[in-house]
């Protein structure tokens, strides 16, 4: 079972951002390789860079506070994918060297891409394959990514040797550290086309119009972020392409007011149905349910529909459907309905008019609403 990130990190739960942030930055100075011999060092850094990924997100944050590790992966979050290197890492989070440590070794990764889709909260019940358009740097199909025009040969870079990258050994007070920079005369690569190609000018990408079908979880929250590993632009040639990031919105539904995985509805019925009992229909998402109302119902009384809400993203147990009872007086009373009314005031006791609830109206709506 993965380890807590507040634990990994040294911070307690309530810890702010900038906590969180020096708390990272020391343990990244403390088990970084080229400080650090210890055999289990490099997967420490990475356990600690997956901690600060999820963490410094308010986002990602509520979702794991909420659900857990489970909550991240059911949402299409996959904390550290991508990261191979410790350099990998800081290029992500401190945009290159991060500490000293080294300059951007080797071609640059690709760039992520944002798209977002709505759905339906009926499809939040069950989730939903939907497909997205979006455009996206891609590897040049006329020289097929390599930079080079069809046909013509690939030399090694003489400059580095074909490794992509020059070193220098230093001296630090963290000890003796290498620094590697990308050879500036084939951008990383190790390798130059004689003949760059017609189409990409030698880049081996060109931009390119995309569809892709995603899986949707049933119970995703409005405006939560999906990420899908390795489908952004892409890199330079030898490097990992970005990632996309999908954010899900929720349509409004004017039958219902989410609450996390309960939903919440409102029937509206005359005082003399409240008094006499009645039954009425309410609407769910799978369609329209009956519900008794007692005699003597009072204004915002609530009834559940168990199961009737929406999947959690931790599992799929259903939260419940919570109905509000809407009492209203009749109005534009004719003179037989106003006689009548007068009758059965004049009828009443004491004990027709003691509330049926210990509870007070506006305490049973704040109830239902949150």
């Amino acid at each position: 079972m993965p380890r807590d990130y507040y634990e990994i990190l040294g911070v307690s739960r309530d810890a702010s951002e900038t906590e969180i942030k020096k708390s990272f930055r020391r343990l990244a100075r403390e088990l970084h390789p080229d400080v650090n011999q210890e055999a289990d060092a490099e997967e420490r850094f990475k356990e600690a860079a997956e901690a600060y990924e999820v963490l410094s997100d308010a986002e990602r944050r509520r979702t794991y506070d909420s659900y857990g590790h489970e909550g991240l992966r059911s949402g299409g979050f996959d904390p550290g994918a991508g990261f191979g290197s410790i350099d990998d890492i800081f290029q992500a989070f401190f945009g290159g060297g991060g500490f000293g440590f080294g300059g951007r070794r080797g071609p640059a990764a690709g760039g992520d891409i944002a798209a977002a889709v709505e759905v339906e909260l009926a499809e939040v019940a069950t989730g939903i394959r939907r497909e997205i358009a979006y455009d996206v740097v891609a590897p040049c199909q006329h020289c097929h990514g390599n930079g080079a025009e069809p046909g013509t040969p690939i030399v090694t870079c003489e400059r580095c040797g074909g490794a992509g990258e020059l070193r220098q050994v230093t001296r630090t007070p963290f000890g003796q550290m290498v620094r590697a920079t990308a050879c500036e005369r084939c951008g990383g690569a190790g390798k130059i086309p004689q003949q760059p190609c017609e189409t990409c000018d030698g880049s081996g990408r060109t931009r390119q119009s995309r569809t892709s079908a995603i899986e949707i979880p049933a119970g995703i929250e409005d405006r939560q972020r999906m990420r899908i590993t390795g489908a952004g632009h892409a890199g330079e040639a030898g490097a990992p392409p970005g990632d996309l990031y999908v954010e899900v919105r929720v349509a409004e539904d004017e039958r219902f007011e989410r609450d996390g995985p309960d939903l919440i509805s409102t029937v509206s019925i005359p005082a003399t149905a409240a008094m006499l009992g009645t039954t009425v229909t309410v609407p769910t998402l799978e369609g329209e349910e009956e519900i008794e109302v007692e005699p003597g119902t009072q204004p915002g009384t609530e009834k559940v529909l168990r199961g009737a809400g929406l999947p959690r993203l931790d599992n799929r147990r259903r939260g419940s459907q919570r109905v509000v009872l809407d009492v209203f007086v009749p109005t534009n009373l004719d003179a037989d309905q106003r006689e009548i009314a007068e009758r059965l005031d004049e009828s009443l006791e004491e004990d027709n008019l003691e509330p049926q609830h210990g509870e007070g109206l506006f305490s049973r709506v704040r109830r239902a609403f949150g």
